[in-house]
């Protein structure tokens, strides 16, 4: 009886596999600069545009941000004797104590402050026929001021343009709740006695649905992404910057870089490594950027910025 082994091959004899090819990256800017952005709009390849916002486009005007240490809103929160800041916007804890909500919304109403530059680009956009819709987090209503649109806006945590009571949800006359808010009264349904809220989205509320419904299809037609002035901390809002096309170019203008942390978010130092580069970012006021952007695109801006308009 006989067996036969197979003869071992040496290591070195072994064929080896290939290495794979490194994965070739692709550019779709130039670089990351604000400059890359405007050469993008200017060349036509931007038809698209979405603009996303937050409270740093409107510090400039006078409203406090909400996060920035020792001057955001929350830092500035402290009289009015909260559990932790983000209370005044709690659900739950509005409807057990509602005065430090109504007192802020005095001083938050619409109507006291006046649109900066940056709130102009968005109707500029508009008018170019280049603006596919605005995204906010605001509930300043300043985009409106400014000329925008209604239905180029989506105000994704609501505003004080309509109230309804939290109880029965019946509408109420929102200049009768702004004259109950301005005269530091609680203004309660004539109906059912429940308290009536300005439509702003509170922690433990769904978002509008007009929020849900545009960016389902908005942002796979976006072909320019460009985030203002938000540090890009609250979900769902910071999130859409990730629903965009990979070979969308994206712009951040704000003080600090911000949604680098999120899973197909922003990567401006080459962190993940992503096969399509395409995100630019410009730090500094969201003033100041718009105007170097609107600048670049060969626009007009208004030499007197007293009168924060751009042409």
């Amino acid at each position: 009886m006989s067996t036969t082994t197979t003869a071992r091959i040496p290591i070195k004899s072994r064929p080896l596999k290939p290495k794979a090819e490194p994965e070739t990256r692709i550019r779709i800017l130039k670089d990351d600069t604000i400059e890359s952005i405007a050469e993008c709009i200017s060349q036509g390849k931007a038809k698209k545009i979405i603009v996303m916002t937050g409270a740093g486009i409107s510090t400039a005007a006078g409203i406090k941000d909400f996060r920035s240490p020792g001057t955001g809103l929350y830092d500035d929160l402290g009289k009015y004797n909260l559990p932790f800041p983000e209370a005044v916007f709690d659900l739950a804890f509005f409807k057990e104590t509602p005065g430090p909500f109504y007192r802020l919304a005095k001083e938050l109403f619409p109507g006291k402050y006046r649109p900066t530059l940056t709130h102009y680009l968005l109707p500029l956009l508009a008018k170019k026929g280049l603006l596919l819709r605005s995204y906010t987090q605001n509930i300043d209503s300043l985009e409106k001021m400014a000329g925008l649109p209604e239905d180029l806006l989506v105000e994704a945590h609501g505003s004080f343009s309509t109230a309804k009571c939290i109880q029965c949800a019946i509408v109420s006359d929102s200049e009768w709740v702004k004259e109950h808010i301005m005269d530091s009264n609680i203004p309660y349904c004539k109906r059912c006695g429940g308290l009536v809220k300005p439509e702003i989205t509170f922690f433990g509320e769904d978002l509008p649905s007009r929020f849900r419904d545009k960016a389902q299809t908005d942002f796979v037609d976006c072909d320019l992404l460009i985030v203002l002035g938000t540090s890009l901390k609250v979900e769902p809002f910071n999130k859409l910057i990730t629903q965009v096309s990979t070979r969308c170019p994206r712009l951040l203008i704000n003080r600090e870089k911000a949604g680098q942390e999120l899973h197909s978010g922003f990567d401006f130092d080459d962190r993940w490594k992503y096969t399509v580069q395409r995100d630019a970012w410009f730090l500094g006021d969201c003033d100041v950027g718009v105007k170097k952007l609107v600048s670049l695109c060969g626009w007009e801006v208004c030499a007197n910025t007293t009168c924060s308009m751009l042409s």
